[in-house]
């Protein structure tokens, strides 16, 4: 059995217990002459050695060998590693092992709270380590590691869908209504392919039968259409796409809007603005919301925010590169005539919907819109 020291997230009760798999009994201690900071653009905290301080924490004693290989292989996420340090309890010191985190690897911050942690990251993270540990028993490390990131990502999204959206026209039923149960199986990766079953109220009143479906489990994501009112302008990405490819299209490069995940913490404003600078390397003067809704709700989770970026696209060259190496994009800009758009759209060659749409959406506003330029 071991004793281990958590000073950082896993003092959170919920998520301690959701690593461990099993509620854990801790102790309040704390670590002299150490301190907790803020690891800078990142949600979790480091252990630096201080002169005059002392790191709060919690103390868990008898720890098994599931116990340490599941949190092996949750810390091993952040590359954090086994130490042993003497700690100090209301009993008296105790030898402990901690996780320290990689030497230099993140710059140091402010003092870290766990309150305010909890308070930004804490839901979140809960719902992204169940994912990571439901994969323990399956899947390396290595390759939790790697998807940890989108983990976060598809529980952010969990989180924004909670907000709802009126029911005015619709029934005032609600996922209360329907029951629902998950069956093993599918596919666990960037994205997931869940196979559940389920019965819900009909219309006339009744139940349905049990019904086995399967639900691609994918992200929200901001979709922005950058336009210069004063030029009339629009600017458009190209890349090639994988669904043109599988379905058999002889041409899978596609014309379509700036587009992109929205990141764990950020709001779908704040991931257009970025994706808009990533793809397209513009600044927006102004990001219009246009609408919010799912790209297919009969079989996937896929929730889009739509906007227009109104921008000066004077200056930019009809054809461009754009995208993050680190994120394999290959991709090429155009800046075309709005007619010119419209057109692409009548022949088939803009084949993408969500392009579609929010050309369309433009043409409702762009009276107004250069009126105003």
């Amino acid at each position: 059995m071991t004793d281990l020291f958590f000073y950082g997230t896993l003092r959170d009760p919920a998520l301690l217990d959701i690593v461990l798999g099993r509620a854990a009994d801790t102790t309040p201690a704390h670590l002299p002459e150490h301190a907790v900071v803020e690891a800078e653009g990142q949600s979790f905290p480091l252990l630096i050695a201080k002169e005059n301080a002392r790191a709060e924490g919690v103390l868990v004693r008898d720890l098994s060998e599931r116990d340490i290989a599941r949190l092996d292989f949750y810390e091993g996420a952040f590359d954090y590693a086994l130490m042993s340090l003497t700690v100090d309890t209301a009993d008296g010191a105790a030898d402990a092992l901690v996780y320290m985190p990689p030497v230099g690897r993140w710059p140091e911050g402010n003092a870290w709270s766990l309150d305010a942690w909890q308070a930004r990251w804490g839901e979140v993270s809960r719902r992204a380590a169940s994912e990571a540990m439901g994969r323990f028993d399956t899947q390396s490390g290595e390759s939790v590691r790697a998807l940890l990131p989108f983990f976060r990502n598809r529980a952010w999204s969990r989180m924004i869908a909670a907000e709802g959206a009126p029911q005015t026209l619709r029934t005032s039923r609600t996922i209360a209504d329907v029951e629902l149960k998950a069956e093993d199986g599918g596919y666990d990766g960037f994205f997931r392919l869940k196979p559940f079953r389920l019965r819900y109220p009909t219309f006339d009143g009744g139940m349905s039968e049990e019904l086995r479906r399967e639900c691609f489990v994918a992200y929200d994501v901001s979709l922005v259409l950058p336009y210069d009112p004063a030029t009339d302008c629009i600017l458009l990405v190209e890349q090639l796409r994988f669904g043109p490819i599988h379905r058999g299209d002889p041409v899978p490069w596609v014309l379509e809007v700036v587009a992109g995940m929205v990141d764990a913490g950020e709001t779908p404003e704040e991931a257009a603005l970025r994706e808009t600078r990533e793809e397209a390397r513009l600044d927006l003067d102004r990001l219009i919301r246009v609408s919010g809704g799912y790209a297919s709700p009969g079989y996937s989770t896929e929730f889009y925010h739509n906007f227009i970026g109104l921008c000066d696209l004077s200056e930019s060259s009809a054809r461009f590169s754009g995208g993050l190496d680190e994120e394999h994009e290959d991709i090429r800009n155009h800046v075309l005539k709005f007619d010119d758009a419209i057109r692409l759209i009548e022949t088939g060659e803009i084949n993408a919907v969500p392009l579609q749409m929010l050309l369309y959406a433009l043409m409702a506003r762009r009276p107004e819109l250069r009126a105003d330029a």
